[in-house]
């Protein structure tokens, strides 16, 4: 096994530059494939319904397909993050990207809108299970010194792919139909051709899969005596937090499309703000994510994160809080895409707090659990907003947003008290190297 010594060693290595490559394409076609649907949810869910895309139904049905996808999210990071255990990094890295590739492109097919329900919570399995594994192959294989910058870079990745998913909406959405877009998804599956040629295993992962026999630990030891506060801590705090960001990345985009058709604009205006609007969140989280990756620097992992919930909380009442025209909105929401470097932070936080033979388990594990409570945030709060009564009924897009974003308060303040820091709670957020746990006699 690798040595702390050798890990923290400054030279990059080959297997490093290509373990890093992998992770950041599979984060990249991530967010590709995860916004696509964002883009055009109303639009196409109302085609599929044969309804208006102000209408109340319209509005529910669109949340269930993003809350399905959103537990689907959370089941693969699960699931895959398990796989990636057993079987490996690389080989895990794989088949999340295969399958994610191929169920977004399938949603091309869907003629019903439970049709692309089914599809979405298919390639999302992909999707939750490549964050855990990405992250764990580079927790595995970069210093910890790299680790800020490698957390910024990674998620930049996601925000990257969702530049590209706003590209492919200037090209495709003024004369294609909107279900020709999610095409554009099955290209990740090229990837994996490379990923299994030119990436090994890392050789913490080998060499503990070695000697335990393939006796690995189960499930249940993340709720063992060792590890359960911190499981269950950082399972509140990622519940919170990610349960407002996902009503903000899914209700934005319909909150501004509802004020541009009840201002009389046309449809080829309003596809052009929607797009417009992803990519100024987008640019600000680039930034947010190198800002937050400096920070944590100084203030470790821990407080960032708490900081920046704080100043999403902060941002998401500046924007929402009062009624404002489409420029109001646009305004605030580079800065709101900022506050987003608190998940860049998670990616090179979590997976060292788990023993290694539990490493994508844990992580995959307490990150995605938190987006079954996304998945129920995202209707629920569409519910609330719910203004009238019958088949007349509307969502006050604007009312769910303010709604939701109340929560980052207390993930802010739960990740500032109680998350795990170095040397707490007998494990820390430093080094990749974790003494592994007491395996199971066969």
């Amino acid at each position: 096994m690798s040595s702390p010594e050798t890990l923290q060693s400054a030279r990059v290595t080959p297997q490093q530059i290509k373990s890093g490559v992998a992770a950041w394409l599979g984060w990249t076609f991530d967010g590709l494939d995860m916004h696509l649907y964002t883009l055009v949810a109303l639009p196409f869910v109302a085609e599929l319904l044969r309804a208006s895309p102000s209408a109340q139904v319209t509005s529910t049905k669109a949340s269930i397909i993003q809350g399905a996808f959103l537990f689907g999210w959370a089941v693969g990071g699960a699931v895959f993050g398990r796989i990636g255990d057993v079987l490996g990094r690389s080989r895990t890295l794989s088949l999340t990207i295969l399958t994610y590739a191929a169920f977004t492109g399938l949603s091309f097919v869907a003629h019903e809108w439970w049709h692309l329900l089914i599809f979405r919570f298919l390639a999302a399995l992909g999707i939750g299970g490549e964050w855990a594994v990405g992250a764990s192959l580079l927790a595995e294989t970069w210093p910890a010194k790299w680790r800020p910058w490698l957390a910024a870079i990674l998620q930049s990745g996601v925000n990257s792919g969702v530049l590209i998913a706003c590209f492919a909406g200037w090209l495709l959405l003024s004369w294609a139909p909107y279900r020709a877009f999610f095409l554009v998804g099955v290209l990740p599956a090229l990837l994996t051709l490379w990923i299994r040629r030119a990436v090994p295993e890392p050789e913490v992962w080998a060499s503990e899969h070695e000697h335990v026999h393939g006796r690995q630990p189960r499930l249940r030891a993340l709720f063992g005596p060792e590890l359960r506060r911190t499981t269950f801590i950082v399972v509140i705090v990622c519940a919170l937090g990610l349960t407002a960001h996902w009503a903000l990345m899914f209700w934005h985009s319909a909150h501004l499309r509802t004020m541009a058709r009840e201002a009389g604009w046309p449809k080829e205006r309003i596809d052009t703000l929607a797009n417009h609007a992803l990519y100024l969140l987008t640019i600000g989280a680039i930034v947010g994510n190198f800002f937050s990756g400096w920070i944590a620097r100084y203030i470790g992992y821990r407080r960032a994160i708490a900081a920046n919930f704080a100043a999403y909380f902060f941002f998401m009442m500046a924007a929402y809080g009062v009624v404002r025209d489409a420029d109001g909105v646009l305004f605030w929401l580079p800065f709101l895409g900022a506050a987003q470097g608190a998940f860049a932070l998670f990616t090179m936080y979590l997976p060292p707090l788990f023993p290694t033979l539990l490493r994508t388990t844990g992580a995959g594990f307490c990150y995605n659990i938190g987006r079954v409570f996304a998945a129920a945030g995202t209707v629920i709060f569409g519910l609330f907003a719910q203004v009238g009564s019958g088949e007349g009924a509307i969502c006050d897009h604007r009312l769910a947003l303010l709604y939701a974003g109340t929560l980052f308060l207390p993930a802010a303040l739960v990740a500032w008290f109680w998350l795990p820091q170095s040397g707490e709670l007998g494990v820390t957020a430093e080094p990749v190297v974790n003494p592994p746990l007491a395996v199971p006699e066969p």
